[in-house]
């Protein structure tokens, strides 16, 4: 039985959007998008560009109109808990895009609210979907590698900001880079399989040089449940091959998986012969797996793979990230 498209209204017409809305085409007229933005031309032009249904001059016409199942949350992080506070009052399914909320308290506020209505709320953490972190949960859980004993994660580029971009300011984004982009990589290091039981932060000295003032770089080191450790090197001032290709490890007591960060190759040597692979390239990024999973969710009346719940766990490991970066500085 064919079953009527879900009708999502996008809040936000910014870059982000313009990515889900891409991605969106590959899923067959599952979903279908509407756009809202205060600037009444941008919702328009991503109505006519992405196919929509209709567009609106605000937010809050969107929310309210009878017609829409679910709202994705695509505006600066300072404002996620209050649209995702009034979407789920109207009984609104929503997606709100990582990072979702500022802290642990916001998260526990939305999590009340969405239990009042029993609605759907899925966190846009679209890395959790990736082939590649699919294919890296695999590889663990086989024991190709044997027991694990290191993770190495690097996600390195100078990947500067300009001086109008609302990341410049942190009250806007929630917090500097790390906070608003790193979560998604501390949220690849967190689900592997195994889990991150504590984590402490080293923040290098900042420069606030050129247009791009926010704090660009931060590393960690945490423990596992399973007694492994590991660090990520997260940074968006630094010179890296190709403006972007890097490597990662993961060593275990049988072997190694070395894989280029954003997803391109995976290279496995422990047990059977050496390997290469591409964990898949068509939804490179994750976010069709993404919108598939909260169609489902709605759909079956379950919880998304990425939940509340799940996020809360991420976030957690953010703040403490950020209560001891404060004690490792000179």
């Amino acid at each position: 039985m064919t079953r009527d498209p879900l009708r999502v209204a996008f809040l936000g017409c910014g870059f982000i959007t313009r990515v889900h809305s891409r991605n969106l085409r590959a899923l067959n007229g599952a979903i279908v998008p509407s756009y809202a933005s205060r600037t009444p031309a941008k919702s328009a032009e991503f109505c006519r560009r992405f196919g929509g249904r209709t567009s609106y001059a605000e937010y809050g016409a969107a929310i309210g109109d009878p017609a829409v199942d679910a709202v994705v949350i695509a505006v600066p992080p300072r404002f996620h808990l209050e649209w995702t506070l009034r979407a789920l009052a109207a009984g609104k399914h929503v997606l709100v895009e990582k990072p979702a909320f500022l802290t642990t308290q916001d998260y526990e506020q939305a999590r009340a609210a969405r239990d009042r209505v029993g609605t759907v709320v899925l966190v846009g953490e679209n890395d959790h979907y990736k082939p590649l972190a699919v294919r890296l949960r695999q590889l663990l859980a086989q024991g190709v590698i044997g027991e694990l004993v290191f993770g190495h994660f690097a996600t390195i580029a100078r990947r500067l900001k300009t001086a109008d971009d609302w990341r410049n300011d942190e009250s806007m984004a929630g917090g500097d880079a790390f906070f608003e982009e790193g979560i998604h990589w501390l949220h690849i290091a967190g689900s592997l399989g195994p889990r991150i039981t504590s984590i402490d932060g080293y923040r290098p000295a900042p420069s606030r040089d050129g247009p791009d003032k926010r704090v660009k770089s931060m590393m960690v080191a945490f423990r596992y449940d399973n007694g492994a450790v590991g660090a990520l090197y997260y940074s968006r001032e630094i010179p890296s091959l190709l403006k972007g290709l890097r490597v990662s490890k993961l060593f275990g007591r049988k072997g190694v998986i070395t894989f280029e960060s954003n997803g391109a190759f995976v290279f496995v040597r422990g047990n059977g012969l050496p390997r290469w692979m591409v964990p898949g390239v068509r939804d490179i990024r994750g976010y069709q797996a993404m919108y598939r999973d909260f169609v489902r969710a709605i759909r079956d009346g379950v919880a998304p793979e990425m939940s509340l719940e799940r996020a809360m766990e991420d976030q957690r490991l953010m703040e403490r990230v950020y209560a001891t970066a404060g004690c490792h500085e000179p």
